[in-house]
Formats: structure tokens, C-alpha cells, sequence
């Protein structure tokens, strides 16, 4: 019998994996370098309206997004963890234009904080990225709402991988 407590149990994390056809220190540069970033690493159907990127351990990215509606919001990312090539962790949230803290525009119960874990490995000139994402610090309600959300992350960073696919297909 388990002597695991309820509230750990409900922290499942959220895994996803995908294998790219590129070698990891390109891979790595993409996750690394806000001239990449900013032109992948958006929902889908979104464009990057603005970045600054501190790459450092204590160091935030702060970006803004345009919806395909027109429509902005702002997020920040702060780095907790950066060993190059094969692991970044970091905390993110929605943010406002300043950068501080703002709940989701849609969703006012999703987690104020996330934990961003990415593990990039290499293999045969091939890269396997695999994000492991769970809510910092979160209310019981938090919680409730990112363990009942796991599909439509599942969506989101599909598209948002996707768009890492077709960018590590060009040339930079």
C-alpha cells in the first residue's frame, strides 16, 4: 500500500517527446538563442511581437505574442537551470508588457507558475527533445485545473513542436 500523499499524487507532470532530424547543438541553439526562439516558440497561428533575453541562470526571456486576431499578451520565462547541450529548466507565467505576473487572459484557475523542464538528446545527427511541464507552488485549485488540462497541452505543444520542426528545416 502506498503511503503516498494525495497531494503528490495529483501532480502528475505533463511529458511530451518529439525526435527532430537535426543535431542537437542546433536544437540547442534553437531553445537558446532569441533570434530562433521568437520565430518558433509561439502557440500556433501566434507571431512573437517582442523578446529580450537575459540567458542566464536568474535571467528572464519576456516576450510578447500577437493571436491571429490581434491580439497581445506577454509572458516571461526565468531561468533556473542551464547546462548546455542537454538540459534548460525554467520557470514561466504570464506576464503583462513590464513583466510582472498576470493570470492566464482565458483561463483565471490555470497555475500562476510552471516549471519548464527541457532535455534535448542526441542520437544518430538526430535530436530527441522531451518538456516535462508541472505547476510551482500551486493552489489546490491550480492543481486541479492543469491535471484535468493534460489534452489540450498535449495540442498546444504539438503545434508549438511542429512549428520547431519547420523551423529546424531551414537553413540558419
Amino acid at each position: 500500500m502506498s503511503t503516498m500523499a494525495p497531494q503528490a499524487a495529483a501532480e502528475a507532470p505533463f511529458v511530451i517527446s518529439r525526435t527532430f532530424d537535426a543535431p542537437r547543438e542546433r536544437v540547442w541553439r534553437a531553445f537558446t538563442e532569441v533570434e530562433h526562439l521568437q520565430r518558433w516558440f509561439t502557440p500556433k497561428g501566434f507571431t512573437a511581437k517582442v523578446a529580450r533575453m537575459e540567458f542566464r541562470p536568474g535571467g528572464t526571456y519576456h516576450y510578447g505574442l500577437r493571436s491571429p486576431e490581434g491580439k497581445d499578451m506577454w509572458g516571461r520565462a526565468v531561468y533556473q537551470e542551464i547546462a548546455e547541450p542537454e538540459r534548460l529548466v525554467w520557470i514561466n507565467a504570464f506576464s503583462d508588457e513590464r513583466g510582472g505576473l498576470t493570470r492566464h487572459p482565458m483561463a483565471p484557475s490555470w497555475p500562476l507558475q510552471m516549471v519548464t523542464t527541457v532535455s534535448l538528446a542526441e542520437g544518430d545527427g538526430r535530436t530527441t527533445v522531451t518538456i516535462r511541464w508541472v505547476p510551482f507552488e500551486p493552489t489546490e485549485e491550480e492543481r486541479r485545473t492543469f491535471d484535468g488540462a493534460h489534452d489540450s497541452m498535449r495540442q498546444g505543444w504539438t503545434g508549438t513542436l511542429d512549428q520547431l520542426a519547420d523551423y529546424l528545416g531551414r537553413s540558419f
